[in-house]
């Protein structure tokens, strides 16, 4: 399995200033992993879980001595640290009381180290008696493997090539492959695990099994982590996730969860879930200015999930839409490929993304992409529907010169509309 965090990771280890590095993930995307394959490239490597390591669990509450903590570490891992060719890992290091501070310890006093530290989204900031490291660290931000990233653990890496380099003549030459591996995309999703299980047995029993232990899991940590009092609203607002985004307007609708819920009761619930990386939220903008940033509507949003393989598993979607035509990418009113997209763009940190809806009438626009000074308004179609009404009213009303639409139609460019697939849109921002 190849992800591209990877090469992010190769660049951390070659630049100077380098400072020790955070991975951030919701739980089971592949943090582990990633940093165990990006020790092959060091000479040793000092291993530590903190979740396991219960001895070492109050290892910086005494002091930041960094002797002391290095031979502790040594000692605990059997690995003589060497600062050119040892990578030291500090895996969960949320349950190391301090452990985040003690980065900034190996920053300033011990900067030749190359220290890698991980956890969850959730368990980083909730932790306990810790000051954060502000500007002695750097971040690296994990998610579920894209379409990409897919293709290539499917085997298909010149299709993948070919989507990179947008060789329009070739990717429409083989359209009905892509759109059969999309499918599947669909329905597995992108959690290491799952995709792993698909690819060694075929199996989309299996596959399932997987996602819903998962989803049991992630239910079993609001239970672990989340204030009691808060528990029932973060399972009310998670159950409600498939609901909301089958409707046509996916604005998130609280008296969808239960009847006359506001939105101040479930404030904390829904900060809580886009804290454990399980959900993301994308608010209204009122205009398209710079920065978009400027122009939130902070009481209108869009909640996602995390993966689409989970919100299939949420919804129990049948793998017999796999195989039925264009089925799959008309389930839940298009919900499927709306997350769809935005789990491919989501991973390109040069964006910032919105969504648009006028105040008096019907029309919205799915996304507002801003990259760089740059503004583009992007419309998600499931099928090959090629009309683009509120496209064109938007793109008249706010003088905007360049406008995207993504379906299932093949690559077609206009001198205002851009058309990409929809298993390309990864590719072409």
């Amino acid at each position: 399995m190849k992800r591209f965090a990877y090469n992010k990771l190769i660049e951390w280890k070659n630049k100077e200033g380098r400072k020790p590095l955070i991975i951030r993930g919701a739980r089971q995307v592949g943090k582990t992993w990633l940093m165990k394959e990006f020790a092959k490239e060091y000479k040793h490597i000092i291993y530590i879980n903190f979740e396991d390591s219960t001895a070492l669990q109050k290892l910086f509450v005494q002091d930041f001595n960094i002797d002391r903590i290095l031979l502790s570490l040594q000692i605990e891992s059997g690995v003589t640290a060497n600062a050119e060719n040892t990578l030291i890992i500090l895996d969960e290091i949320q349950e190391a009381e301090r452990g985040l501070t003690s980065l900034k310890y190996f920053h300033e006093n011990a900067p030749e180290y190359h220290i890698i530290a991980a956890g969850s989204y959730l368990g980083i900031s909730i932790q306990k008696n810790a000051s954060f490291p502000v500007g002695k660290v750097e971040f690296l931000d994990l998610y579920p493997l894209s379409f990409s990233e897919f293709l290539i653990a499917k085997g298909e890496d010149n299709l993948y090539n070919v989507l990179q380099q947008k060789q329009w003549d070739i990717i429409t030459q083989f359209k009905h492959k892509l759109i059969e591996l999309l499918k599947l995309y669909y329905y597995i999703g992108g959690m290491p695990e799952v995709v792993n299980d698909y690819i060694t047995k075929e199996d989309f029993t299996s596959v399932r099994n997987i996602q819903n232990q998962l989803l049991i899991a992630y239910e079993q940590d609001f239970a672990k982590h989340a204030p009691t009092s808060t528990i029932p609203r973060i399972r009310l607002v998670w159950n409600s996730l498939p609901a909301q985004l089958s409707k046509e307007n996916r604005k998130f609708v609280f008296n969808m969860i239960k009847k006359g819920a506001r939105a101040k009761d479930f404030e904390i619930a829904i900060e809580w879930l886009k804290d454990s990386g399980l959900i993301y939220q994308i608010n209204r903008i009122n205009k398209p200015g710079l920065p978009l940033s400027s122009y939130q509507d902070f009481g209108a949003y869009k909640l996602f999930m995390l993966d689409i393989g989970l919100l299939g598993a949420m919804t129990k979607l049948d793998p017999k839409t796999i195989t039925n035509g264009s089925k799959i990418f008309e389930e839940f009113k298009g919900a499927l490929t709306e997350n769809y997209v935005l789990q491919q763009l989501i991973i390109n940190k040069t964006l910032d993304i919105f969504y648009w809806s006028a105040e008096k009438s019907s029309g919205e626009i799915d996304f507002i992409i801003q990259q760089e000074s740059n503004i583009y308004p992007l419309e998600v179609k499931a099928e090959e529907n090629l009309k683009a009404k509120s496209l064109r009213v938007f793109k008249d009303k706010y003088k905007i010169q360049k406008s995207y639409r993504t379906s299932m139609a093949n690559f077609r460019k206009e001198d205002w509309l851009e058309n990409i697939p929809l298993y390309a849109i990864g590719n072409n921002f």
